[in-house]
């Protein structure tokens, strides 16, 4: 049984190019949600993501990936995402 800490490297379509994210599973697992919820694909919600970010485009979906398990926490959906 996986703790979700294990980083894999995910696929994904920006610009037009491949390239490869690495992310724990846990965060990759939040991400997919995310995008289903949003009607997106998860290179949709990835590109959404880059286009917006100032920094490290691991780190940025990291930290969406975590104010969304904040949200359903406090039972408050309606800011981050």
């Amino acid at each position: 049984m996986s703790d979700g800490a294990q980083i894999r490297r995910h696929s994904v379509t920006l610009q037009g190019h491949r390239t490869s994210i690495s992310l724990e599973d846990a965060f990759w697992g939040r991400l997919k949600l995310i995008a289903a919820r949003q009607g997106l694909s998860i290179n949709a919600l990835v590109a959404k993501v880059d286009a917006e970010r100032t920094g490290n485009l691991s780190s940025a979906l990291r930290v969406l990936a975590f104010k969304d398990a904040l949200q359903d926490a406090s039972g408050n959906r309606s800011g981050f995402t």
